[in-house]
């Protein structure tokens, strides 16, 4: 079953962010038995050839490989997406307008540019008709609400038929409201997020630092989660190993 058929059927998934520019990263992810991960083209130095090798390495381990994305232009979705990518995070979705863009960047019946001579199509072994459903029946679109400006226009942005997860990103929505991320302003806009995913049939999604807090996060609507980083499981892992070995 695909990524997007999961996360449309209710799925707990749980991925991580992908900082470093390393097939040999997802790989391990991937053995790991990760649900997804995230390449962080936004805040991390993860090139186009790189995204390219690190694409490869999860489908030889059955790991669906999403980016997010630097904006919702067609240059920066398109070429991730031919080289086999699962979908998108696009960051600062702030209105249906946002969304639209994002889609249209995505999806071929959208007007997205036809070619299916990547990875994706099977290196144009596939017949185009074929690949052109299969792109926009599977490309996964997470929409990442993070402004306070987005809070008010939570449903014309589930609204939008592409759009398949409204996730949350808490450090930089409570820069925006102005508040702690424990702050009560944070616990409305998230229940007023997954009230507007659950309204269009839509998933919610959250970052979370703690893999302990899921199970609360699951009671109160929200079945995705990407949880820390690469970055953060290594150091997390170095750390616990030499606490142990001075004990």
């Amino acid at each position: 079953m695909s990524l997007r058929r999961r996360i449309l059927a209710g799925e707990r998934l749980v991925g991580c962010f992908v900082k470093t520019p390393s097939p040999q990263v997802i790989e391990l992810l991937g053995l790991g038995g990760m649900d997804f991960v995230v390449a962080d083209r936004e805040h991390a130095p993860i090139g186009t050839g790189a995204l390219d090798l690190m694409t490869l390495a999860g489908r030889s381990v059955g790991l669906p490989v999403l980016i997010r994305s630097r904006n919702a232009e067609g240059a920066e979705i398109w070429p991730a997406l031919d080289m086999g990518c699962a979908g998108v995070m696009v960051p600062h979705v702030r209105s249906a307008a946002g969304a639209e863009a994002a889609a249209g960047a995505m999806k071929y019946g959208r007007g997205r540019g036809f070619s299916p001579s990547g990875r994706a199509g099977a290196y144009g072994t596939m017949p185009g008709a074929d690949y052109r459903r299969r792109q926009d029946d599977e490309g996964v679109f997470l929409a990442q609400i993070e402004d306070a400006a987005a809070l008010d226009h939570l449903d014309a942005i589930a609204a939008v038929p592409e759009v398949d997860v409204l996730f949350i990103g808490p450090q930089d929505l409570s820069l925006s409201l102005g508040c702690a991320v424990t702050a009560p302003e944070m616990t409305a806009a998230t229940e007023a997020v997954v009230s507007a995913a659950r309204r269009a049939g839509k998933a919610a999604g959250l970052f979370v630092a703690d893999p302990a807090t899921i199970a609360g996060h699951v009671a109160g609507g929200i079945t995705l989660f990407v949880c820390g980083s690469d970055q953060g499981l290594l150091i997390g892992g170095a750390r616990r190993l030499m606490a142990a070995a001075r004990a």
